[in-house]
């Protein structure tokens, strides 16, 4: 075989064969999506039954539960049976940061019946965040608690609000916390809506910390960063957000859009837009 003949075989060999994903980058989707149900919490208050199914039929994989609201006046054994009923994980919940203080191993156990991975703290009380030494105490507490979680096999983590940007003497409280809690049992989940709408940059902070972000809030943000928006209509680069996760496929990603007017339908508009949206 000529030089030539050869160099054409292997080119077209690399562009259609096994190699071909790396050499020319073929686009990603999302593997699995999920909603945290907070943002469908009225319809889960007057059917919680009805709305997974809902939910599940729109295209999601996963929700995240809300402890906090009593999952919907559902026990453990009948949101395990509803979750089961519909082919729904739900890898995640968010908690209320007692929980940490009292019960946290009973709490444990419901998380291991629910099939959870994540217990998530997504904000602590005004008068526990008044000072930087509250946040630096909230982040010792979370480390001894997280080691209990690890030897339970699930993990601790903490999710970001706007307000946790607004600097304390001169110092951003949320980057005492990350720096102080200990990366082998606590992880934290990246609210990019939050973030943005706190006047934090999501793309710097997911470079900063790029090996603590562990699972995402996928949120859009109007130009003027006052509220959220319906995915793909606001400011943020979800493509280059979605690429820039180092192994996305093992990372919960939730759908998350507060205070709409018929929120079922911005949770179907929002899968449709992940569901097709390569990166």
């Amino acid at each position: 075989m000529q030089r030539r003949t050869f160099v054409h075989a292997l080119g077209a060999s690399l562009a259609t064969g096994p190699w071909a994903s790396r050499v020319i980058g073929s686009p990603r989707r999302l593997n699995r999506i999920g909603l945290e149900l907070y943002s469908v919490r009225d319809a889960m208050g007057r059917d919680p039954d009805g709305t997974l199914a809902a939910v599940r039929a729109m295209g999601y994989t996963d929700v995240e539960l809300l402890w906090s609201f009593g999952n919907f006046g559902r026990t453990t054994e009948q949101v395990r049976a509803a979750l089961d009923h519909e082919g729904l994980r739900a890898p995640s919940a968010h908690v209320s940061p007692t929980v940490v203080l009292v019960g946290w191993e009973r709490s444990l156990a419901i998380a291991h019946r629910l099939g959870h991975e994540y217990l998530i703290v997504p904000s602590f009380t005004p008068d526990t965040t008044r000072s930087l030494d509250d946040w630096r105490e909230w982040a010792d507490r979370f480390n001894a608690a997280g080691a209990a979680a690890r030897r339970a096999g699930i993990w601790l983590a903490f999710h970001n609000e706007a307000d946790h940007m607004t600097p304390i003497d001169g110092t951003v409280p949320y980057d005492v916390f990350v720096q102080r809690t200990d990366p082998t049992v606590v992880r934290h989940q990246l609210d990019v809506g939050n973030m943005i709408m706190g006047g934090g940059d999501p793309f710097a902070y997911l470079e900063r910390y790029r090996d603590r972000y562990w699972s995402f809030h996928l949120k859009d943000v109007v130009k003027d960063r006052s509220r959220d928006t319906e995915l793909g209509t606001g400011t943020v680069d979800f493509r280059r957000l979605l690429a820039s996760i180092p192994d996305i496929d093992n990372k919960p990603c939730y759908v998350e859009q507060e205070g709409v007017e018929h929120p079922l339908d911005n949770a179907r508009r929002n899968c449709a837009f992940l569901k097709t949206l390569e990166f």
